[in-house]
């Protein structure tokens, strides 16, 4: 395996969860020590960055980058206006969001939890069936969840997110084993699991009890 690899920003494939396509930067490469991923809006107008504030007490710092066009950034309610060439730092806790102010405006996004290693748990390649977890299309994100695991069995996040809809629709031996996989990924998600009301249909089944020390 080569120590280096090369990739114009064209050649990721892109990501679509009904917001602004996103392209898996860390996923492409295989990065396992930071998060990055880009983002672009079509349209002037267009949100690029969906609005959050990272409270969780261990949120990331996020760098961005506005590789082309031009957008404005919106943090703790103030606008900043931010070409091509820009870079925008916000540590956890400042609400932010951003709008394309021209056609085809990428941004960058960096983040990792300062004092914590990066956990690749492969939340972009879950985003595209989020629409559909919204939409209560359990069965059908099942299917195509059982699709995702295969092809990509070192992300907890989609092992998890597969038993969570297992659960809502009694598939209970699946869920089972699929968060048991999950949590040998990432322990991070066994504090997940205790509170998660997706879980709800097989937390009294002593297995539970036994993978989330409940």
């Amino acid at each position: 395996m080569s120590g280096y690899a090369v990739a114009h920003i064209d050649e990721i494939p892109e990501l679509d969860d009904g917001r602004c396509p996103m392209r898996p930067v860390r996923h492409h490469f295989g990065i396992a020590g930071f998060g990055v991923n880009a983002w672009t809006g079509r349209n002037a107008g267009d949100r690029i960055i969906n609005e959050h504030d990272e409270e969780e007490p261990d949120s990331d710092e996020e760098l961005y980058l506005v590789l082309c066009g031009r957008a404005v950034f919106e943090l703790d309610g103030t606008r900043r206006d931010a070409p091509a060439g820009t870079f925008v730092f916000v540590r956890p806790g400042v609400k932010r969001t951003a709008f394309a102010e021209e056609p085809g405006t990428t941004i960058v996004s960096v983040g990792g939890t300062p004092g914590k290693p990066y956990d690749p748990i492969g939340w972009e390649l879950w985003s595209p069936l989020r629409p559909l977890y919204d939409a209560g299309a359990y069965a059908e994100v099942v299917d195509r969840g059982r699709e995702l695991v295969e092809a990509n069995p070192g992300y907890a996040l989609l092992f998890y997110n597969l038993a969570c809809c297992e659960s809502l629709i009694g598939r209970t031996t699946d869920a089972l084993d699929h968060l048991a996989r999950a949590l040998e990924l990432s322990e991070q998600l066994r504090g997940y699991a205790r509170e998660d009301s997706d879980l709800d249909p097989i937390r009294g089944d002593p297995a539970f009890g036994r993978l989330v020390g409940a």
